[in-house]
C-alpha cells in the first residue's frame, strides 16, 4: 500500500448504451484521450443480464488493448463463479497478451444469487466454486502441465499456452463487502477495490480490515493495492446532478436512493473535497466513473480535479 501522495487516477470506460449500436468513434476517442491525458488505467465492469445495455467486459478490454499502448486495463469485477475458470483463464491470457501485459483482473462473488440458474448453476457452495476457480486459473497461468481434482473442475495433465505476459500472472484484485471476503482478498489476491455502490464510510471500514489482515499475514503492505470506484457527476447545480444520478441508479441498480448515499456530485470544489475524503480513507487509486457526459468529465478531471485532489 503506497502513501497518499502517490494517488493514481483511473477512468471508467463508457460501457452502457441505450442506442442500437455502439458509437465506435466516440469509444476510440475516449480511450485514446484517456491515455494522452495520463490516466493510470481504464476500467470496465460486468453485467451480463439486465436492461442497461452493458458490453461484455473481457471483449471490451481486448478492443481497448488494440486502441491504446500504455493504459493499464482493468475489470472490476468479473463474477468468476458464473464462468468456466478454464475458458476464463484463456480469455484473460489473450487480453494480457494483446495488451503486452497491461491487464488487471478484478474478481468477486456478486450479491445476486438469483441469477445462477440462468447460467446453469446453483448458488450452493458458490464460495468454494469461486476459490477453486481462482486456483485453477492461477495454475493454468503458471504451470506447464496441470492435474487438478476439484469439486467442480477436473484436469489431467492439461496444458495452456501461451502464458500471460505478466508473471506469475496478471494482478488479481478483489471486490468484497463481507469481512470473510475481505480476508480472502488478502489471502488470495493482489489488491482490493471498493465497489461504486459502497459509501466512503463503508470503504474506510473495509480498508481498516484489509490493513489488519495484511499485517496479520506478514506480507509487505506495498504489494497489496487499494482502490475505490467512485460514481461522480460534476454539476454546478448539485440538486440537478443528484436528480440525474438518482435516475441512473434507479435504471442500473434498481435503487435510486443509492445515489445520495454513495455518489459524488456537485461543483468541482465539492467533488474535489469528497474525493480527498476517499483518498484519506485509504484509496491509492481513484476509479472515477461518470455515467453522463463521459468525454466532458474526462477533460474536466484532467484539467481541474486530479491535480487538486493530489
Amino acid at each position: 500500500m503506497t502513501t497518499p501522495g502517490r494517488v493514481k487516477f483511473a477512468i471508467a470506460v463508457p460501457q452502457l448504451f441505450r442506442e442500437p449500436r455502439v458509437d465506435l468513434t466516440a469509444l476510440r476517442e475516449f480511450l485514446q484521450r484517456a491515455e494522452t491525458l495520463g490516466c493510470h488505467s481504464v476500467w470496465v465492469q460486468e453485467q451480463i443480464l439486465g436492461e442497461a445495455g452493458s458490453l461484455e467486459p473481457v471483449a471490451l478490454l481486448a478492443h481497448a488493448a488494440a486502441l491504446t499502448e500504455r493504459l493499464r486495463l482493468g475489470v472490476a469485477v468479473l463474477l468468476t463463479p458464473l464462468r468456466s475458470p478454464v475458458q476464463l483463464a484463456k480469455a484473460l491470457t489473450t487480453v494480457d497478451q494483446l495488451s503486452a501485459g497491461r491487464l488487471i483482473v478484478g474478481v468477486g462473488l456478486g450479491g445476486r444469487t438469483t441469477i445462477y440458474p440462468a447460467f446453469g448453476l446453483s448458488p450452493e457452495r458458490r464460495v468454494r466454486r469461486f476459490t477453486e476457480g481462482l486456483e485453477v486459473m492461477k495454475r493454468l497461468w503458471t504451470q506447464d502441465r496441470v492435474t487438478f481434482d476439484g469439486d467442480f473442475v477436473k484436469l489431467e495433465d492439461a496444458a495452456m499456452a501461451p502464458k500471460p505476459v505478466q508473471r506469475p500472472h496478471p494482478p488479481i484484485w478483489f471486490g468484497a463487502h463481507h469481512i470473510d471476503a475481505v480476508r480472502r482478498a488478502v489471502r488470495l489476491g493482489d489488491g482490493f477495490i471498493g465497489a461504486g455502490a459502497s459509501s466512503t464510510a463503508e470503504f474506510k471500514d473495509q480498508v481498516a480490515q484489509v490493513r489488519r489482515f495484511v499485517a496479520e499475514s506478514g506480507r509487505d503492505p506495498s504489494t497489496f493495492a487499494l482502490a475505490k470506484r467512485v460514481y461522480i457527476h460534476v454539476d454546478s447545480d448539485r440538486a440537478r446532478g443528484v436528480a440525474r444520478l438518482r435516475e441512473w441508479f434507479g435504471w442500473y441498480y434498481g435503487n435510486a436512493e443509492l445515489a445520495e448515499r454513495v455518489a459524488v456530485a456537485g461543483s468541482v470544489e465539492a467533488c474535489v473535497n469528497e474525493l480527498r475524503e476517499i483518498r484519506a480513507a485509504g484509496a491509492e487509486l481513484l476509479l472515477l466513473n461518470p455515467v453522463f457526459e463521459e468525454q466532458r468529465h474526462l477533460e474536466l478531471f484532467a484539467r481541474e480535479v486530479m491535480a487538486a485532489v493530489r
